[in-house]
């Protein structure tokens, strides 16, 4: 506004007489009048906090010498070259043979790997800090972890700080701070009966299409159904996610998975450990008070009952997020988060989380122990017989689920769950992005896509372990040091 005004007075100081006098003041004023013009026009610096992690910036950028693992699922290839050209992936090809622009940035990445971006589509921008019924907002940390640890594009499945995620994407998207591009569910969809003091208890159905569309028309891109829905309220929710081509997922209780994929639900949460659909004498409409856990520790992930769920959901295309490392953290025998995780954490979360897993190590007589490698066959089950699985981590529980360093585990559970790694990688890159209806842009290394791609030290495709080795991580074809951003949380998760 300030501008126009400028120029309004700018052309009626122009339609004065034309003195001597005048013409002076005229020749001296336009230079003052044009300079906001000059500076308005000029693209903005990237901001200190984002070129701080910056380690690569090049228009153009050629990767070389590096191993190639694709994301389709195709073997890993040796000895190729990757050029990178304003954000989007130009060549991909053997080194020998791809012509390498004059003007470009070359590295040499030999003993390094190249995959695509992680695609994570259950993932949180809070943390566990009030005993359960209070959840944390983490707008700092989070999104610097999610990036360092390869993640480029996530989902948040759920908030608890309403307009927080679409403000943080707004943030991402115009480059004022670093994170992957997120695509943001709305607040949970719950009804009544839930411990916790940030979410909203729907009063029915026409409460839950008034939600939907409320959050719909304020960004929200994805929806998330909840512990204590009702069948007529998830009903409701699926027909006015669907009226405006968005996607509605859940983690389910009171409503069964079989109701749930009947109802049209795009994708189910967690999988097996949180069914409802094998607790016996079950009540409509109502989760089960003593929980799922000890159903599901009497199942036979073989037997005919789970097997007809799974033939069931992939009949009706419902997708099924794998989060083991939520779960993970329940289990007695398993190890601690690795030590960047435990260290990210502020101290007095790093200790309440501590306290918690030297208590569950000692269990003798938990139902995990049976229940999480149960939740490992039932997901590998699901994808051996065609069915879509995607993967998150899900940083709730007790906050042993550290964003960035548990996106790095997931992959290492997948493949303890019996994927082949390269099967991990395509789960947690092209087939997250399937889902999102991003695969056009990104997922994948392909020429025309964006460069959004982690480089690694190592060969993740023969030892997964090797994805905790990341170096540097591309968005939009500017590369940022995963270490850098990995330090700079040092002691900050559960504060902001």
């Amino acid at each position: 506004m300030a501008l126009d005004c400028q120029v309004s007075h700018f052309r009626a100081f122009a339609t004065l007489p034309l003195s001597r006098e005048i013409m002076r003041l005229r020749l001296e004023f336009l230079p003052a009048l044009l300079l906001p013009v000059v500076v308005f026009a000029q693209t903005p610096a990237r901001p200190a906090e984002v070129q701080q992690f910056v380690s690569v910036e090049a228009s153009v950028t050629a990767l070389t010498h590096v191993r190639v693992i694709d994301g389709t699922g195709a073997p890993a290839r040796d000895g190729q070259t990757v050029v990178l050209d304003h954000g989007i992936i130009k060549a991909v090809g053997d080194s020998a043979h791809v012509a390498i622009p004059a003007d470009a940035k070359v590295l040499d990445l030999a003993g390094r790997t190249v995959m695509p971006g992680m695609v994570m589509v259950h993932e949180h921008m809070f943390y566990p800090s009030g005993g359960g019924s209070v959840y944390n907002e983490q707008a700092f940390s989070f999104p610097r972890l999610y990036l360092a640890g390869g993640v480029t594009t996530a989902r948040t499945a759920g908030n608890m700080a309403g307009y927080a995620d679409l403000e943080l994407k707004r943030a991402i998207d115009s480059g004022l701070t670093v994170g992957p591009s997120l695509d943001v569910t709305a607040p949970y969809l719950n009804g009544p009966g839930l411990p916790i003091y940030q979410v909203h208890a729907l009063s029915g159905p026409a409460d839950a299409t008034q939600m939907v569309n409320h959050w719909a028309d304020r960004g929200a891109t994805s929806f998330k159904a909840y512990m204590h829905i009702t069948r007529d309220e998830l009903r409701a929710a699926v027909v006015a996610a669907h009226k405006r081509k968005l996607k509605i997922t859940g983690h389910l209780c009171s409503v069964s998975f079989r109701e749930a994929a009947t109802l049209g639900i795009d994708n189910l949460e967690h999988g097996l450990v949180v069914a409802s659909d094998f607790v016996k004498d079950k009540k409509a409409d109502t989760c089960p008070p003593g929980g799922v856990i000890p159903s599901i520790a009497a199942v036979d992930v073989t037997g005919p009952d789970v097997q007809s769920l799974i033939k069931f959901l992939i009949a009706k295309k419902v997708a099924l997020t794998s989060t083991l490392t939520v779960f993970e953290t329940f289990t007695p025998g398993r190890p601690q988060a690795a030590k960047g995780a435990v260290d990210a954490m502020l101290p007095e979360a790093r200790d309440q989380y501590i306290r918690r897993w030297t208590q569950i190590s000692a269990q003798t007589t938990s139902p995990y122990a049976s229940v999480f490698p149960k939740e490992m066959q039932f997901e590998l089950a699901f994808y051996r017989a065609g069915g879509q699985l995607l993967a998150g981590t899900d940083p709730t529980g007790y906050g042993g689920v550290v964003a960035g360093y548990a996106n790095q585990r997931e992959l290492e559970l997948l493949v303890e769950a019996g994927l082949t790694p390269l099967e991990a990688i395509k789960v947690v890159t092209l087939d997250g992005a399937r889902y999102l209806g991003r695969a056009n842009r990104v997922g994948s290394i392909a020429v025309g896509k964006r460069a959004d791609l982690i480089v690694i030290k190592g060969d993740p495709s023969s030892r997964i372990a090797d994805i905790e080795n990341i170096e540097t991580v591309f968005k939009d074809g500017l590369g940022y040091d995963s270490v850098k951003l990995f330090a700079s949380v040092k002691g900050q998760v559960g504060l902001h």
